[in-house]
């Protein structure tokens, strides 16, 4: 049974931070809020935690798409291999905000978070919760959006519900408030340019 810990979106609880560290770094899998909607994710560096994720998500390993959650652009250098200027500065002015990068990977990054092209998906949420989280932990953590079976509605908004669908499946579940129904935008930028992949919730256009 999962853990449901609370946790005050604007000023979250230092003990509480550490329970999810703590977690973390013994090989758990969490669910978190965003500035977007809830995502699932652990240390990127825990392969079988990797792995309960891409269960969890009916997923193979080698087929996945996911992202890196970086507290800021200082973990940039770690993880990707050439960010131009004009790429910079743009993801300076649209981050922290609801915007996946996509950019050339680094030695760095594990081989599940790899796609083919070898490129790695970096993401800065609006979101002081899941920041503090990885700013503790000291390294990213995987992203990945927490999807519902319903036809209709694609994402859950309530955590009381998503608790109630996952809480046999993951170690702790965060209570962050509603989350938002749209994912992030998803921006190509691996070869130099900004090309959208997904339109998501973030508007690219304000920033270029």
């Amino acid at each position: 049974m999962a853990l449901l810990l609370e946790i005050h979106p604007d000023n979250p609880q230092e003990k509480l931070i550490q329970t999810v560290v703590s977690c973390l770094q013994d090989g758990g899998v969490i669910i978190y809020p965003t500035d977007t909607v809830y995502g699932i994710g652990c240390d990127i560096n825990k392969t079988r935690a990797v792995e309960r994720v891409c269960k969890i998500k009916g997923i193979k390993p080698e087929k996945s798409n996911f992202s890196l959650i970086c507290y800021d652009l200082s973990h940039l250098s770690d993880y990707t291999r050439y960010v131009s200027t004009p790429v910079y500065k743009v993801m300076r002015k649209a981050l922290p905000g609801p915007f996946t990068f996509i950019l050339e990977a680094s030695s760095q990054v594990p081989k599940l978070f790899k796609h083919k092209k070898n490129t790695v998906g970096i993401r800065i949420p609006d979101n002081n919760i899941v920041r503090q989280i990885v700013h503790t932990l000291g390294n990213p953590i995987l992203s990945s959006s927490v999807k519902d079976d319903d036809e209709i509605v694609e994402y859950t908004t309530d955590p009381e519900l998503i608790y109630e669908k996952f809480n046999e499946k993951v170690d702790i579940v965060i209570h962050g408030g509603y989350g938002r129904i749209q994912p992030s935008t998803i921006v190509d930028c691996s070869e130099g340019n900004f090309t959208i992949i997904r339109q998501g919730l973030g508007d690219l256009d304000l920033y270029l």
